[in-house]
């Protein structure tokens, strides 16, 4: 169960790191996200793994409110790293 609880934790920061409007805000949240899952992969300890699943939760909190609140003040202008691919 902790696994699969885990799995929808980690989906759910992802998608709303994605949901940043700038670049930089969007990259550290996907970047802090994959990190700290990485750094507790293999943790066994039941009282550990409640404890980072809530403190996830309260992270994807705070990740949804901040992006929200990004897209109340989105610039129209592109990242430099974002215009890299496409031509001018």
């Amino acid at each position: 169960m902790a696994s699969t609880e885990a799995v929808q934790l980690y989906r759910s920061l992802l998608r709303s790191s994605k949901l940043f409007s700038q670049y930089n805000f969007r990259e550290y949240f996907l970047r802090r996200t994959r990190e700290e899952f990485r750094a507790h992969r293999g943790e066994s300890d039941a009282a550990k793994i409640a404890e980072l699943i809530g403190r996830g939760k309260e992270e994807l909190q705070v990740i949804h409110r901040q992006a929200t609140l990004s897209t109340l003040f989105r610039e129209n202008q592109k990242h430099v790293v974002e215009l890299r691919g496409t031509k001018n």
